[in-house]
């Protein structure tokens, strides 16, 4: 029986119960892909993290309960806080992934990701139209990345009210669906859903922001912003536009280390 020490982390929070929980697990090297898979299933949170030193710093992948990932901030920022806090790493550090390097740096407390940026894309007229029948509300806008659809809506009362159709959002897998408005309090809210990844509705989502900071950028003509995403255990995101990249600073908090037993 091999023995794994796996830690829960509640990522963009500064205290336990609130923003986004990930499971890490720092390891000399991958375990086979069903395995990784199995312990993202048994653990069911939106993103299980796998880190192993390559060197140059570490290769990260995430697995939802029901498939790897592509791109993850919060468990991003969840194994950095391992590595800090329980492996005594100091300094920079970054990340080899499958949407390239992200880099990870202490600031007064927190962590800043500094992540690649990915501008909004039009959605076409087909995918738009379903998109509207799903959300059933007259949105102020829709726009996508790689792997999301985005819906402006028309203020935070819209977003925090917002009913998901949970099956409708379900047939637009592999993407989720994003509602975001200008915020209240700060400069823009959101929420994000992924039935069909396994994910009815993400706590806090960095990877959503990589998109929706050069959008609000835009629109509010400033490159400095403050996020807040208004699920039930919400997140306080501090954003900047940093050309070609963005910067997003979280704090971190451990909730469990344990241990885990797999057969050999």
């Amino acid at each position: 029986m091999t023995t794994l020490t796996m830690y829960q982390v509640d990522a963009f929070a500064d205290r336990a119960f609130h923003g986004n929980p990930a499971a890490v697990l720092i390891l000399e090297d991958w375990l086979p892909e069903p395995v990784m898979q199995a312990i993202a299933n048994e653990n069911n949170l939106a993103e299980t993290a796998f880190a192993r030193p390559n060197g140059k710093g570490w290769d990260l992948r995430w697995f939802t309960p029901v498939h790897e990932a592509d791109f993850c901030g919060h468990a991003t920022l969840a194994t950095a806080h391992v590595l800090v806090q329980e492996h005594d790493v100091a300094g920079d550090m970054a990340f080899a992934t499958r949407v390239g390097e992200l880099g990870v740096s202490r600031r007064d407390g927190a962590y800043q990701l500094d992540l690649p940026c990915f501008p909004p894309q039009p959605v076409d007229a087909e995918l738009a139209s379903a998109l509207q029948d799903v959300v059933s509300a007259r949105p102020v806008a829709s726009f996508r990345n790689f792997e999301n659809l985005f819906v402006e809506l028309a203020d935070e009362t819209a977003v925090r009210s917002f009913v998901p159709d949970l099956s409708g959002i379900a047939t637009f897998h592999p993407l989720g669906v994003v509602v975001t408005a200008r915020g209240e309090t700060h400069d823009f809210v959101s929420r994000y859903f992924a039935p069909g990844a396994g994910i009815p509705e993400d706590p806090v989502t960095g990877s959503i922001h990589a998109t929706l900071i050069p959008y609000w950028s835009e629109k509010l003509g400033k490159t400095e912003l403050s996020a807040f995403q208004c699920s039930q255990r919400g997140g306080h995101l501090l954003c900047e536009l940093a050309g070609d990249r963005v910067r997003i600073t979280g704090r971190a908090k451990t909730f469990m280390k344990a241990e885990i037993y797999l057969p050999d």
